[in-house]
């Protein structure tokens, strides 16, 4: 077998051509892909601690924590310190955050129309199924 058709390769490529693709689409609102996924989470479900963000978005803490504050600097989250413990915190979307959400949310969605074309719901079933079986396979 061709390392280059080797599955992992191929889903490696697949992922770099996903982030092009999106990196481009969010351009022009100065954000990366990562960043990009923050805001829609907490457009979800606001008032998340870097904890329950780095969970959901399966990102480690301190790549989170960057993030945020690279947001925090252009005005589209604030974090809200504890009164018990000045440590801990949870972030919520200012009002330009929420504006900024409703723009990146078509970005996010051309990006998954794009890469679905030509699929059937079968297949696109089928393959988030084999996905997951892999995923969890490593996981092992």
């Amino acid at each position: 077998m061709d390392l280059l058709d080797n599955i992992a390769v191929l889903i490696h490529d697949a992922k770099l051509e996903i982030a092009m693709h999106m990196t481009k689409s969010l351009a022009p609102y100065d954000i990366t892909p990562e960043q990009a996924f923050i805001i829609v989470l907490l457009n979800e479900r606001d008032g998340l601690s870097q904890g329950e963000i780095a969970f959901a978005l399966r990102k480690d803490k301190s790549s989170i924590t960057r993030m945020i504050v690279s947001l925090e600097t252009k005005g589209v989250m604030h974090r809200i310190t504890s009164s018990y413990d000045r440590r801990y915190f949870k972030v919520s979307l200012t009002d330009k955050g929420k504006s900024l959400a409703t723009k990146v949310i078509p970005c996010i969605s051309g990006t998954i129309d794009v890469l679905e074309t030509g699929f059937s719901l079968e297949e696109m079933n089928e393959l988030r199924r084999l996905l997951i079986k892999m995923r969890d396979n490593m996981k092992k």
